[in-house]
């Protein structure tokens, strides 16, 4: 059996965006299952301690914007630190993600997800316009039905389910990836899990 990575994420987190490809990869060549799981982030932020943006000392969001800077740099991966469209409302982005999922496939989420990241942070479009999320399925090779099929209750439930996990977890930001309930937070802990990944006991199986 191979190894299954949880993968809990917001999808306007710009730090999801900045592993969200490597990660696809390391899963790949590694041959894991990942389960692809959005999480209402705001909810899980509300029990942990965290605070939104907008809240957090001037000290905290100069050093965010040269983070984000620094890794975009080290990382080749570009971005607009300060987007046009950020803050926005992400859960019907999320819930397009989760019937990418539920219908179409890890791949076809994945991919959708990717996209859904870089019209955020490189290509200065809003996630939280329904026009714009049309767009974004069409452009991810997705049927025309995936807005509405995102607008379902069998979504919505998957979407509960993910946050609630995510918090009984202790998860307390995005993106955390979950291997054999080892928890790895944040884009810059991808080389721990790859490690853990290449001593897995199904690695190679």
């Amino acid at each position: 059996m191979p190894a299954v990575i949880d993968y809990y994420f917001a999808p306007h987190s710009p730090w999801t965006y900045l592993g969200h490809d490597r990660f696809a990869a390391i899963a790949a060549k590694a041959g894991a299952q990942v389960r692809v799981l959005p999480v209402d982030l705001g909810r899980v932020m509300s029990v942990s301690g965290g605070l939104p943006l907008a809240q957090r000392p001037a000290q905290r969001k100069a050093y965010r914007l040269l983070e984000l800077r620094r890794f975009s740099q080290w990382l080749g991966k570009p971005m607009n630190v300060e987007p046009r469209h950020f803050p926005v409302p992400p859960d019907d982005a999320a819930r397009l993600i989760i019937a990418a999922d539920l219908h179409h496939g890890t791949e076809a989420a994945l991919r959708l997800a990717g996209g859904v990241m870089a019209a955020v942070w490189q290509h200065e479009r809003d996630i939280s316009d329904a026009a714009t999320l049309a767009d974004l399925a069409r452009e991810a090779g997705l049927p025309p039905e995936l807005p509405e099929q995102s607008r379902g209750a069998q979504v919505q439930a998957c979407y509960d389910h993910n946050t609630q996990a995510a918090i009984d977890l202790g998860l307390f930001g995005a993106p955390t990836y979950v291997l054999d309930g080892e928890m790895f937070w944040g884009q810059d802990r991808l080389d721990f899990l790859q490690r853990k990944l290449d001593n897995h006991p199904n690695q190679g199986a």
